[in-house]
C-alpha cells in the first residue's frame, strides 16, 4: 500500500508545473485510491464468509450496514461482529456519499438476506453498477437511487431485473433524459412494485432533505 501511494502521489506532481495540485489531478488521484478499497478480496470472502466480508468492504468505503436481528447499524470497520460464517447476514445497506464502485459488486455475491439498499450521492456509481444489482434479485426489495450523477435511462430500465422490489425510490439524476419513458417501463415490469419519482425542480440542498423509509411509507 506504501508503495502504491508513494507512486500515485509522485505521478500527480507530474501534472501541475505551480507545485498545487489540479481539481481533476485530486479527483484522479482519490479514484485510484478508492479503487484500492473496492478491490476484491475472494480468499477473504471464502474465509470469513460473503456476508462480512461484504461488509469490510461497504464500512471501508464510508458505508453503514445493518445485520439481521441486530438493533443498531455498523459503521466503524473495527467494531463490526465477528463470528463463524453463516452466523452474521446483512439486511440493510445505507450507502450514502460512499465511495463503493462497480469492481467491488462481486462482494455482494451470496448477500441472500438484504432487503433495503440505499444509493445515495455515491460519486462513483455508474450504469454499469445499477445493472449488476440482479446479483440480489431474489432478496432486494427497497431501493433508493437518489443524487448519483452518472445514472442514466440505461441504468434505471435494467432494474427491472429485480422482480421482488415492492418500493423503488428515485430522485436527482441528472443524466436521466426520459423519466416518464423509465418509469412506463419499470411499472410495467415490476407491477407490485411501488415506485416514487421526485423532482428537485425549485427544490435545493438535497443532502438536507432527509430523503429516507418516509417515502416508503
Amino acid at each position: 500500500m506504501a508503495a502504491f501511494l508513494k507512486r500515485l502521489f509522485t505521478e500527480g506532481k507530474r501534472t501541475t508545473h505551480t507545485g498545487h495540485w489540479s481539481y481533476p489531478t485530486v479527483r484522479h488521484l482519490w479514484g485510484m485510491l478508492n479503487a484500492v478499497f473496492n478491490k476484491v478480496d475472494y480468499a477473504r470472502i471464502k474465509e470469513i464468509g460473503p456476508d462480512q466480508a461484504a461488509a469490510e468492504w461497504l464500512v471501508r468505503c464510508g458505508a453503514a450496514v445493518k445485520f439481521k436481528k441486530v438493533k443498531d447499524w455498523d459503521t466503524d470497520y473495527n467494531l463490526l461482529p465477528r463470528g463463524p460464517s453463516g452466523r452474521f447476514f446483512i439486511e440493510e445497506v445505507d450507502a450514502t456519499d460512499s465511495c463503493i464502485m462497480n469492481i467491488g459488486f462481486d462482494y455482494f455475491i451470496g448477500l441472500d438476506h438484504l432487503r433495503s439498499l440505499k444509493l445515495h450521492h455515491c460519486t462513483y456509481l455508474r450504469d454499469t453498477c445499477v445493472s449488476r444489482l440482479d446479483i440480489l434479485k431474489d432478496s432486494l426489495e427497497e431501493i433508493q437511487l437518489s443524487s448519483c450523477g452518472d445514472i442514466s435511462d440505461a441504468g434505471l430500465v435494467s432494474l427491472h431485473k429485480l422482480h421482488k422490489l415492492k418500493h423503488l425510490f428515485l430522485c436527482d439524476l441528472p443524466a436521466v433524459k426520459d423519466i416518464d419513458s423509465v418509469l412506463k417501463t419499470l411499472g410495467t415490469a415490476l407491477p407490485s412494485c411501488e415506485i416514487r419519482y421526485l423532482s428537485l425542480e425549485g427544490r435545493k440542498d438535497l443532502k438536507k432533505l432527509g430523503i429516507d423509509k418516509e417515502f416508503f411509507s
